[in-house]
């Protein structure tokens, strides 16, 4: 039967991820084969690096936790028997040398030079109307960012100058000095502190970037603001980051958008909602009114005895679906009855009238509701 985890690591049931990773970070230097030559360091190291795996991943933890070994079959929990992979993070057995001592295991590489690296990404927060989400839009933005020096090409040189290769690291841009330990020999890596990892020098710096090969630019973009965006989108334009090093390519300009709301219409997604009052008579009678939406004024028929908060719907006068601008979400209007706040005794005694006539104390003309409607159609 296999050994449980948390014993394995020497620690409690609800030990915390900095717990476990002190608990595996010792164990690991007691265990490692290349530390430790007993027969059975190499096995142990195994198990617990199996253990760390599984522990050190939430989703595997907690089915290790409710189900034992069981709960990882699934999972492909389990450690593969290698020396590469296992959990925490670790690329390999160099990289966990490297964390847990500070250095490369000595003796087994050879220090490279770098070589092309990929520009920085950038951000730029940019607001836009509501109707401009809604319906898309383009912008002028101002960016400003690395670009590669047109003088020296990004070379960081100056005309006629000459670039050689560095002395102090032999164009390797790094440098490596050996350290003995009680673990063994190892060999801590830095970059050249003379070439600045580039492997090169150069006689005369450009003197318009100062040999870096880059230079802060400002400039102006054009940026087509797609319909049915919303607040946090993201808009990638590639190539506008800062410029590469040593020719690698440039990084990217995202944009975050953020759109700003309306007095009238709320937006949920692709979903439009608004408030439309309605007269006493119009609820009752029933009426056609004009509904503002996001094109021009649509015609609602209101049904006889419509009730305060009812909702209608207006397909097709939403917001644009973003991956699909020719599909449009709805509109719902929710009415509600406006009462009004002051009334003129007319008014009121029609209202009385009414009320006698509902409960049938009284009768009245056919000509009641047609003057109440005279008096309360256009009333808010």
């Amino acid at each position: 039967m296999k050994a449980d985890y948390y014993e394995l690591l020497g620690v409690q049931k609800g030990a915390s991820e900095d717990d476990l990773k002190k608990a595996y970070r010792k164990l690991a230097r007691k265990y490692h084969p290349d530390v430790n030559k007993e027969a059975e360091a190499e096995e142990r190291f195994k198990e617990i690096s199996e253990a760390y795996e599984v522990l050190s991943d939430s989703q595997k933890r907690a089915a290790y936790d409710q189900y034992g070994h069981a709960g990882l079959g699934s999972m492909g929990g389990g450690f593969d028997g290698g020396f590469e992979g296992f959990g925490g993070g670790f690329g390999g057995l160099g990289d966990i040398f490297e964390a847990f001592f500070g250095g490369q295991m000595g003796g087994g590489g050879r220090p490279r030079r770098r070589g092309p690296e990929r520009g920085a990404d950038l951000r730029l927060d940019l607001e836009i109307g509501f109707r401009e989400a809604i319906f898309g839009t383009e912008k002028t933005v101002d960016i400003h960012h690395l670009e590669q020096c047109g003088s020296c090409f990004g070379t960081g040189a100056k005309e006629g100058s000459n670039i050689s290769r560095c002395a102090h690291c032999k164009g390797q841009g790094q440098v490596q000095t050996m350290t003995r330990t009680a673990f063994g020999q190892f060999a801590q890596v830095t970059t050249c502190p003379r070439c600045r990892g580039e492997g090169q020098t150069i006689d005369q710096p450009c003197p318009s970037c100062k040999g870096d090969g880059k230079k802060q630019t400002a400039k102006q973009l054009k940026v087509k603001i797609p319909p049915g965006v919303d607040t946090g989108a993201r808009l990638r334009v590639t190539g506008e980051g800062d410029a590469g090093t040593r020719g690698g390519n440039s990084g990217d300009l995202f944009i975050v958008l953020h759109a700003s709301s309306d007095k009238q219409f709320q937006r949920r997604d692709t979903e439009l909602f608004q408030s439309l009052a309605i007269s006493y008579t119009q609820a009752v009678l029933g009426a056609e009114v004009d509904v503002p939406t996001m094109d021009e004024p649509h015609k609602l028929k209101i049904p006889a005895g419509t009730q305060n908060g009812t909702v209608f719907s207006l397909k097709g006068q939403g917001v644009p679906f973003l991956q699909d601008n020719r599909r449009r979400g709805d509109m719902h209007v929710e009415v509600f009855v406006a009462v009004p706040t002051n009334i003129s005794e007319e008014e009121a005694d029609l209202l009385r009238k009414l009320e006698e006539l509902r409960t049938g104390e009284k009768q009245h003309g056919h000509g009641l509701l047609d003057g109440l409607k005279k008096v309360f159609g256009g009333k808010d």
